[in-house]
């Protein structure tokens, strides 16, 4: 079989896996709707809070498992496509067990086996909670005085949609992007292709704006509309569990890049995957909520921030929904990565990532597959990428500061003096 029945036999299998995989909302069946806030906040306000227990749908994806499962059998191991085929269909099963579970502890060891945990280790050793202790600590110690006006100067949901859906009107000099108020929602935004939500009645900073236009839009939405226009690869345009960490990595470089993300932000990042710790470690619901709020979160955001480490899971302690981890270890890898691909000459590597939602690892074995291959490189691009000469200065800088070994600055007058 030559190359191009190959990947015209690997694409068709890629329809299949496209369509099986669009029942596999994996968040939206785990999250807990707005009701079981409202509810848990009128009780915490009279003082009468009690352990939230949500009731489940039950859902029964047998079918589609097995035809994920005849997906794999079929791939070809020694192909860049069939092994894409191959780790895409055995995480779309563990996201369709996990749905079959939902409310029971089997949930914690699906996600730990689909997101990693906690104790995962990063690049250089240090593993996932160790790095979420560091900018918790760096948080605390920062002298919030040093906070500029405008950035103490809240922004209403209303007003940021307005301003959301400019932005991205002119960015596409058109309208692609539909932004808008939604009061059901439990997290403050959520991205689709052509959508963006935005929680009703929620309150942001300018940062949130900024954050919310590179994380969100210039990321999830850019990577989802631009894994549309593959016709060989379908499914790049879904938000498979395989790409999580890759995406959401992705989406919070973005943020750094652009100087869009403040030590708060981080700080938020941190406590949750602080918070997994603390339930596998087994807080229940309730002492999670508090950690938060004695974090300085309000009510609403500490109750949001509680209900991600609890999706799927029993609210009793033991258990944990570990998808929040993968922010900051997805962060490093974006991070380490861009300065490889630097260092290496494949800077090419970092504006392909955008082509659709992949990982690592897909994006170097899907590179000679781009033109010939049947691969479309990214129509849409946010303008950091675009900007090669930029994205090049940057890193070039970070590749040298990281020379630099702190420990061996023995005094301030090393530094000064400069």
């Amino acid at each position: 079989m030559d190359g191009t029945d190959a990947i015209a036999r690997h694409a068709a299998l890629d329809v299949r896996m496209a369509r099986a995989a669009k029942g596999i909302r994996l968040l939206s069946y785990a999250s807990w709707p707005a009701s079981e806030r409202d509810r848990f906040l009128a009780d915490y306000s009279r003082g009468k809070a009690r352990l939230p227990n949500y009731a489940y749908p039950k859902h029964d994806f047998g079918e589609v498992r097995r035809e994920f499962e005849a997906i794999a059998a079929e791939a070809d191991p020694d192909h860049p496509i069939g092994q894409y085929l191959i780790e895409s269909a055995r995480d779309w099963d563990l996201a369709a067990q996990l749905l079959e579970n939902l409310g029971t502890p089997r949930v914690a060891e699906l996600s730990q086996a689909l997101f990693g945990g906690p104790e995962r280790a990063l690049p250089g050793g240090a593993t996932t909670r160790e790095a979420a202790n560091h900018f918790i600590t760096v948080a605390d110690e920062m002298d919030r005085e040093l906070l500029a006006p405008a950035e103490q100067v809240e922004i209403s949901a209303t007003a940021l949609v307005l301003q959301l859906q400019a932005r991205l009107d002119d960015f596409f000099d058109g309208r692609v992007i539909t932004v808008e108020l939604d009061p059901d929602l439990i997290a403050k935004a959520a991205a689709g292709a052509t959508r963006i939500r935005v929680r009703s009645g929620a309150a942001f900073s300018d940062y949130d704006m900024q954050q919310l236009l590179q994380h969100e839009a210039f990321v999830h939405s850019l990577t989802a509309l631009n894994g549309q226009q593959q016709t060989v690869l379908p499914s790049l345009a879904l938000s498979s569990p395989r790409t999580t960490a890759t995406q959401e990595g992705l989406a919070v470089f973005a943020e750094q890049i652009t100087g869009s993300i403040d030590i708060e932000r981080m700080k938020r990042v941190s406590l949750r995957i602080e918070a997994v710790a603390m339930a596998q470690d087994g807080a229940d619901f309730m002492a999670v909520f508090r950690y938060f709020i004695d974090a300085g979160q309000d009510p609403v955001e500490s109750f949001t921030s509680a209900q991600r480490v609890y999706r799927g899971v029993p609210t009793t302690g033991g258990h944990a929904f570990t998808k929040d981890t993968v922010y900051l270890r997805g962060l490093i890898g974006i991070h380490t990565f861009f300065r490889w691909a630097l260092k290496n000459g494949r800077l090419r590597l970092c504006r392909l990532l955008f082509a659709g939602k992949m990982t690592l690892a897909d994006v170097r074995r899907f590179e000679p597959l781009f033109g010939e291959g049947g691969l479309i490189e990214p129509r849409w691009l946010p303008e950091w990428v675009a900007r090669a000469n930029g994205l090049a200065g940057a890193l070039a800088f970070s590749l040298f500061a990281n020379r630099i070994r702190l420990d061996q600055v023995v005094a301030a007058d090393s530094v000064t003096d400069i």
